[in-house]
């Protein structure tokens, strides 16, 4: 008998009973009043439990589930910042102390999630899409590996089916079936920096957006930040994702023409001022409304400029403000319309349109530019 063990132990067949709370932590062991050394001899051969993961058990000795083993995970990765704030010793042999300093260390900055039993971290990469409902990522069951996202300070080790990616930043994660997650953008540069298939990176990245999971020129800022865009295969992967967002933008566009009763404009041209200068390409456009409207399909500009935005965005942008301001001087009137807005409120986007449509009498003619076919 081990000296932790009671004289009358508890019995330990209503700790199974909920589903949810059949994969527990040792310090949420320790909150039901079961004592670490009763837990490690639960997990014998032939036991009832079994110790997926250090400091992780599962209350029953069948095969885990992939619930089962995404909680398991996250357990194991939020474990010392979790464990830590209740102020629970680590259990000896199954936390190194380079683990426990840095649970301490942690402490303070995860005091706003320590209400979870995983601390700061989050499933990211093939196992994230699959739980957004992704079809081109293996079954959660057959993944060897599940990614999980944590601080760059959280010593532990990748063990078993748990892989730590520790990151200088952590995003805001999202909640899927009541686990942190992170942001699809994230989880997608995570997955692709671990796949060397080109068509299987072809085949999330397109999926990705034509399900509306994310706009592509989000994808790529992820994929730039994290240093995937020297990869040729991942390259040609974004070319195609481009071309394919541009695409889906623009059919949404003439949907929104169309079902929503606007005037039929011009579509794709260029404008410039007789026998003067090029002004710049258009979406759509109304000669006799001097509306024009453009699809701005850049990454969102962010407030100040930050060491993960290139020249060349800066550079883009540039360009597109001097363009916008030298139509509007001439009197064209000019929305912009993102992906996004187009997909997720096209009423409001429509509204917008025709209201810069009926506002056209009030304004002073605009200037004559010359239309050409793009």
């Amino acid at each position: 008998m081990n000296n932790n063990t009671p004289v009358s132990p508890r019995p330990l067949g209503h700790l199974s009973d909920d589903v949810r709370s059949r994969v527990l932590s040792l310090a949420q062991l320790r909150e039901r009043g079961v004592p670490g050394g009763r837990a490690t001899a639960q997990c014998r051969p032939g036991g009832p439990w079994q110790q997926p993961l250090p400091g992780v058990f599962l209350l029953h000795a069948g095969p885990p589930t992939a619930d089962e083993r995404l909680r398991a995970v996250l357990l194991y990765a939020g474990r010392p910042s979790a464990e830590s704030s209740r102020g629970v010793p680590a259990q000896p042999g199954r936390l190194s102390p380079s683990a426990t300093s840095a649970s301490s260390a942690s402490s303070a900055s995860s005091s706003a999630t320590s209400v979870s039993p995983y601390g700061a971290v989050m499933i990211t990469g093939l196992a994230a899409l699959a739980l957004y409902g992704f079809s081109s990522t293996p079954p959660l069951l057959s993944l060897d590996r599940i990614d999980v996202l944590v601080p760059r300070t959280r010593r532990l080790r990748s063990t078993g089916y748990a892989r730590l990616i520790r990151a200088h930043s952590l995003p805001r994660p999202e909640r899927v079936d009541g686990m942190p997650v992170a942001p699809v953008g994230r989880a997608l540069a995570d997955a692709v920096a671990e796949l060397s298939d080109a068509d299987a990176v072809v085949a999330l990245l397109t999926e990705a957006v034509r399900a509306g999971h994310c706009e592509p020129a989000l994808v790529v800022r992820e994929l730039n930040q994290s240093g995937l865009l020297a990869r040729q295969h991942v390259v040609d992967a974004v070319d195609s994702l481009l071309a394919e967002g541009r695409t889906l933008a623009e059919g949404r566009l003439y949907e929104l023409v169309r079902v929503y009763g606007l005037q039929e404009p011009l579509w794709n041209v260029d404008l410039r001022l007789p026998g003067g200068p090029y002004l710049g390409g258009v979406d759509a456009y109304w000669p006799d409304q001097a509306v024009a409207v453009e699809l701005d399909t850049r990454a969102p500009r962010p407030g100040g400029r930050t060491a993960d935005r290139t020249d060349d965005e800066d550079e883009q942008w540039s360009a597109a403000v001097r363009k916008r301001e030298h139509l509007e001087r001439l009197g064209i009137t000019v929305v912009h319309l993102t992906p996004r807005k187009l997909r997720e409120a096209p009423d409001q986007q429509a509204t917008v349109v025709r209201t810069a449509l009926m506002a056209a009498n009030d304004r002073d003619p605009a200037a004559q530019v010359v239309i050409l076919p793009r």
